[in-house]
């Protein structure tokens, strides 16, 4: 498996979910971080997005716009009116799928957004999530010019919505992840700067590298057997690595390992003994003394404090 495969592998995405949004007037919801990525394809109409007191987007009929962090923000027509109060959307995902939500006043110009929603294990994709931006936006993908792959995961993503079928929500997360990949390519090929996490995953030499951490982290790695994979000599492997990745082999390996150490822990499915030979340990105690070291909490501590907060929700 290539290195950007394995990468999406690891963040889980899952329990997709999408409404229809059918605004008019004067308008303006809001949506609340989760563990979520989230998308917009204005089908009709136009909006601003507000991420903060400093950033908007405008976001015209035929555009997608992709948040990959899911971060807090609102969204308003472009005549937004101050008095507005907000529709809190976050939680329509479950309450309301599938459906289509009305909203706004009574009169003036209407407006129809694809809302899709993707659930993500954040720990696994915060490299991803640190090395793209706050969005990704893609324009006029309704129009006879936009990607093959847009059209296709849309038309899809229209028929699945029109039939509810067994496998269902298999289909859904497979078309979500399609689209969240599609445009994390479209951004890696725009991107102007070579020394780049994101340009290593389709570097001719380091993916083979990369792919090798995620796909295999048990095995006792060092930086001439990372260089093999690559073909090439340790001291030429070891500094393009590190400039481009912007740390050493070890380093990334390392954060790597006790990322997927967490997200075992998370699941409850292993002992500390065998999670730590799963990520390359073979002795339990160096891997809770460096656990330790990473995360603040025993590997103990952590799953603990994550089945409290499971309880508590």
């Amino acid at each position: 498996m290539d290195a950007l495969s394995k990468i999406f592998d690891d963040i889980h995405l899952n329990k997709s979910e999408y409404i229809y949004l059918k605004p008019q007037g004067d308008w303006a919801y809001a949506y609340q971080e989760q563990d979520a990525m989230i998308g917009y394809v204005v089908l009709v109409g136009n909006l601003t997005i507000q991420f903060d007191s400093q950033s908007q987007l405008h976001v015209e009929a035929g555009d997608l716009v992709l948040i990959p962090s899911g971060q807090n923000h609102s969204c308003h027509n472009n005549n937004k009116n101050n008095l507005v109060e907000a529709l809190n959307i976050t939680a329509l995902f479950d309450q309301k799928r599938q459906e289509t939500i009305e909203f706004g006043s009574a009169s003036g110009e209407p407006a129809l957004i694809l809302a899709i929603r993707g659930h993500i294990d954040t720990i696994m994709a915060r490299p991803l999530l640190n090395a793209l931006p706050n969005y990704i936006l893609i324009h006029h993908i309704t129009g006879s010019n936009a990607p093959e792959w847009l059209q296709i995961g849309l038309h899809f993503l229209a028929v699945e919505a029109y039939q509810i079928r067994p496998g269902r929500d298999k289909i859904l997360d497979h078309l979500v992840s399609i689209l969240f990949i599609e445009c994390v390519r479209d951004y890696i090929a725009q991107l102007s700067d070579s020394n780049h996490w994101l340009r290593a995953l389709v570097h001719t030499e380091l993916a083979n590298a990369l792919a090798a951490i995620h796909g295999k982290p048990e095995l006792a790695w060092t930086v001439e057997t990372l260089a093999e994979q690559c073909c090439m000599s340790r001291s030429k492997f070891a500094p393009l690595f590190s400039t481009i990745v912007g740390e050493t082999p070890l380093a990334y390996l390392q954060q790597y390992r006790f990322r997927l150490a967490s997200q075992y822990l998370r699941e409850g499915q292993w002992s500390i003994q065998q999670i730590a030979h799963k990520v390359g340990y073979s002795s339990e105690t160096a891997f809770s003394q460096t656990f330790k070291r990473t995360f603040d909490l025993t590997p103990s501590q952590y799953r603990q404090q994550f089945q409290s907060k499971l309880k508590t929700q």
